[in-house]
């Protein structure tokens, strides 16, 4: 029930960002769950494989090329859907920036258990 109500908390994420960044485009909110639960898939199977092998230029930028593997993901993820368009990489990197800030604010709105 929490994955449930995660992605359509990062839908809503993706939508509000949407409006707010000239670069993205959204077509409808049902696209903006689409959206949310194809970064989810590609965080889960391809974030860890770019990670893995981007792992010396992640440690010499001190982690920042991190956000770059983000923005890669988002692209990604526009390549995959026509409804979700992404006008460069630089857009894709300020909404993969906004959205890892927006993200963890409305996950707590869930409430959920540290232990």
């Amino acid at each position: 029930m929490k994955f449930i109500l995660k992605l359509l908390l990062t839908a809503v994420a993706v939508f509000v960002l949407q409006k707010i960044l000239p670069g993205i485009n959204v077509d409808s909110y049902v696209d903006a769950i689409w959206v949310a639960l194809v970064i989810g898939i590609l965080n889960i199977f391809v974030r860890p494989l770019l990670v893995f092998f981007t792992l010396p230029a992640t440690i010499i930028t001190l982690g920042l090329f991190l956000f770059v593997i983000n923005a890669f993901m988002i692209q990604l993820a526009g390549y995959f859907l026509d409804s979700f368009t992404v006008a460069s990489f630089w857009w894709a990197l300020l909404f993969s920036v906004l959205l890892s800030v927006l993200q963890p604010v409305l996950h707590s709105l869930i409430g959920e258990d540290k232990k």
